[in-house]
């Protein structure tokens, strides 16, 4: 029967998973940007600037902003809705889907690394946590 993890076991899976993020060579984003990133990826259906500012609790133009990077990266990209032409859609890319199947992997491993005692987990990660 599979344990929920606590909270300080949660807390070091998201340490360890930003930790790799940072050290790899790619995108690197923000709290913001991650979250916005995140909620276009794992909520289906379709996502406008305004519907992601009302989910996230954050203005407009902080969304704008956010999707700026992510096009940048491309890691999403806007459309203007054909049908309401006011409206601008956020859509998946390739690049992004690719990102997200290796934050995966990377959470993945970091919640594999967690629920060894610290003796077993390799050396790496046990000088990560240890610096924690």
């Amino acid at each position: 029967m599979p344990t929920t993890p606590s909270a300080d076991q949660l807390v070091g899976i998201l340490r360890d998973t930003v930790v790799a993020l940072v050290r790899r060579d790619g995108p690197d984003l923000s709290a913001r940007q991650l979250g916005v990133f995140l909620t276009c990826y794992l909520q289906d259906g379709a996502h406008t600037v305004r519907g992601l500012a009302a989910e996230l609790n954050v203005s407009k133009p902080a969304i704008t902003r956010a999707l700026d990077r992510l096009g940048e990266l491309d890691l999403a990209r806007r459309k203007v809705d054909p049908m309401d032409r006011r409206s601008v859609l956020v859509q998946r890319t390739l690049k992004g889907t690719a990102f997200l199947r290796d934050l995966r992997s990377i959470m993945t491993e970091a919640s594999s690394t967690a629920k060894k005692p610290a003796a077993e987990a390799p050396a790496s990660v046990r000088k990560t946590v240890a610096g924690a």
